[in-house]
């Protein structure tokens, strides 16, 4: 078609049409890496809190479980992250002498507290009555599940020592026995995938003093 003066031809569109392309992705990806570059910094604290006998200042995300701070800012690796969700024990330590999942909690809310990791119970030269009894009874095959056993165990001994009762206590008013079907109920939360659950009830049963 015949164009008149002053008019646009098609081959000016493109043109036109691709340099402002080019402009507006140059932009964008201005913009990208500008948010890149200078990304809203996670609200952090400082947590102060005493582990395995010794005073330790952290300064944290707000949303670091207490798991991951034992783990990657203390590298306190015993504990294991089984789950990651509560459901499997492999995480438990005990903090002002009450076991606890450590995946389901942030380290910010421990600010004062006393933690107890497997490696604060005992030492290679100095076993804890509990590891050892464990290393006994072969309550464990490929480890991943013992810390975590071992420190909930620990913690079980001294919750019925202290009157707490559990689902199978038969008289709540009375303090529950150290019998082996209390110590297998309290225990339940704490998965073993190898299935050395008999062999760990015999390694509580030792340190209890009472007959598996």
């Amino acid at each position: 078609m015949t164009q008149g003066c002053g008019a646009i031809s098609r081959r000016d569109v493109l043109k036109t049409s691709a340099a402002g392309a080019a402009i507006a992705g140059s932009l964008g990806t201005g913009s990208v890496a500008m948010a890149q570059a200078e990304p809203n910094a996670p609200p952090t604290a400082a947590v102060r809190m005493k582990v395995n006998g010794k005073q330790t200042s952290l300064t944290l995300d707000t949303r670091t479980t207490l798991l991951d701070a034992l783990r990657e800012h203390l590298k306190l690796t015993g504990t294991k992250k089984g789950c990651d969700h509560g459901q499997c024990g492999a995480c438990t330590v005990i903090v002002n002498g009450r076991r606890i999942n450590s995946c389901l909690t942030l380290a910010v809310m421990h600010e004062g507290d006393e933690v107890t990791t497997i490696e604060g119970l005992g030492t290679v030269g100095d076993l804890h009555p509990m590891q050892a009894a464990f290393v006994e009874h072969d309550g464990f095959q490929c480890g991943y599940c013992t810390p975590g056993q071992i420190c909930s165990a620990v913690a079980v001994l001294e919750e019925i020592r202290a009157g707490i009762p559990s689902h199978v206590t038969e008289d709540i008013g009375a303090a529950p026995g150290m019998t082996t079907l209390e110590m297998r109920e309290r225990m339940s939360g704490n998965i073993c995938r190898c299935g050395a659950y008999s062999n760990i009830a015999e390694a509580m049963a030792q340190v209890a003093g009472v007959k598996a």
